[in-house]
C-alpha cells in the first residue's frame, strides 16, 4: 500500500495559506476603510468605470473569438466549451 501523503499536506498548506491570505485582505480592507473612508469612498467610481473594459476583455475569453474562422468547420451555437 502506497500512500502520497506529501500531496495530501502540500493541498492543505495550500489552502492554510489561502485562509491567511484572505484574512489579511479583510484586515487590510477593514484599516482602509474605517481610516480612509473619505479617501476610498471617492475612487469608487473610477474603479466602477475600470472594471467595465477589464471585465470586457477578460470575458471575450471564453466566446473563442477569432477561431477556426473560414475553414469550414461547422459549430453548434449552443454548445459551450465543447469541441
Amino acid at each position: 500500500m502506497n500512500h502520497d501523503h506529501d500531496n495530501h499536506d502540500a493541498q492543505r498548506t495550500v489552502s492554510r495559506s489561502k485562509v491567511a491570505l484572505i484574512g489579511f485582505l479583510l484586515v487590510i480592507a477593514y484599516f482602509l476603510w474605517t481610516e480612509h473612508r473619505a479617501h476610498v469612498i471617492q475612487f469608487l467610481p473610477f474603479l466602477l468605470l475600470s472594471v467595465c473594459p477589464l471585465m470586457h476583455m477578460f470575458m471575450h475569453h471564453g466566446h473563442r473569438h477569432g477561431h477556426s474562422h473560414g475553414t469550414g468547420e461547422s459549430k453548434d451555437v449552443n454548445t459551450k466549451g465543447e469541441r
